[in-house]
């Protein structure tokens, strides 16, 4: 599966341009069509409020107006900062609740991968806990998710890890999204087990051997852990010691990921201030 249409959700900071960039880095080789989407509602603060233009016009319709300019703005900048023939940007305003918003356009537009920057100073209460990528991450079924840390420069990726614990998540349909940024990037593939068991149990070894049949004709190696005090410790310690640059794991509820988000030390790791992390929607 090829990524070429793209999504980027704004809400027009310097993180949410950040992730439009970094993604066009990513793909600088490959043609991409890059849609540039901003959603508002009646709750979304207005960035300008005087009293002379909310008596002329409700705050529906300013929020429209504000929406389409900052797209525009974003369009001419990203065009200029990215002198790239083989890229297409496409502007998006559209109101409604964030979530429901990226699941329709991604139906709609058959978008391949769904890109947002991350405030990243808070670590991943802000990124995660009811935030809006993880509102986000719940409702997308069909389209993994990409999340940019703040002011994270690009650099070429060379190792990316996919942190399992082989109980779901390891067909090749799943990890399709996946393989396809590997080849892009021409980069490895670890593994990383973190053995909460001993033994692995039936299901375990069979979705093992999934992933291996998935990942053949990849460069990869796996590269167990036993679990210590904190899972997210010794996931944060692999990604530090093996200079990982994008980590990625499957998303579903009540999953591995869900658990591991609810440690209280979540908030104090670089990891997720630090790297791109690519949620992938369990497909299995």
């Amino acid at each position: 599966m090829e990524i070429n249409k793209i999504l980027v959700a704004t809400d027009f900071s310097n993180e949410a341009y950040n992730a439009l960039f970094y993604a066009t880095q990513l793909w600088a080789e490959q043609e991409c069509e890059f849609y540039i989407l901003n959603v508002y509602d009646r709750f979304t603060p207005l960035q300008k409020k005087t009293k002379h233009e909310l008596g002329e016009m409700s705050k529906i319709e300013k929020l429209e107006k504000e929406s389409v300019v900052g797209l525009t703005k974003t369009f001419h900048k990203i065009n200029l900062d990215v002198e790239n023939d083989l890229h297409a940007f496409k502007i998006l305003s559209k109101q409604g609740k964030l979530g429901q918003v990226v699941t329709q356009m991604v139906k709609n537009l058959k978008i391949g991968l769904v890109i947002m920057g991350n405030k990243g100073e808070t670590g991943a209460k802000e990124i995660f806990m009811g935030s809006n990528t993880l509102k986000v991450i719940s409702t997308l079924e069909q389209c993994p998710l990409l999340a940019i840390p703040k002011e994270v420069a690009y650099k070429p990726l060379k190792e990316i890890a996919f942190i399992t614990d082989f109980k779901k998540g390891c067909t090749l349909k799943t990890l399709n999204p996946l393989l396809s940024i590997l080849k892009v990037l021409n980069a490895q593939l670890k593994v990383f087990h973190i053995k909460e068991e001993e033994f692995l149990n039936a299901t375990q070894e069979s979705n093992k051997k999934l992933l291996e049949m998935s990942l053949m004709g990849v460069e990869h190696s796996f590269e167990p852990m036993y679990e210590f005090s904190s899972k997210a410790k010794v996931i944060d310690s692999f990604i530090k010691n093996r200079e990982i640059t994008l980590f990625s794991m499957v998303y579903t509820k009540k999953g591995f990921l869900e658990r591991l988000l609810h440690e209280p030390v979540i908030m104090d790791l670089s990891m997720y201030t630090s790297n791109p992390f690519l949620v992938l929607p369990n497909r299995d």
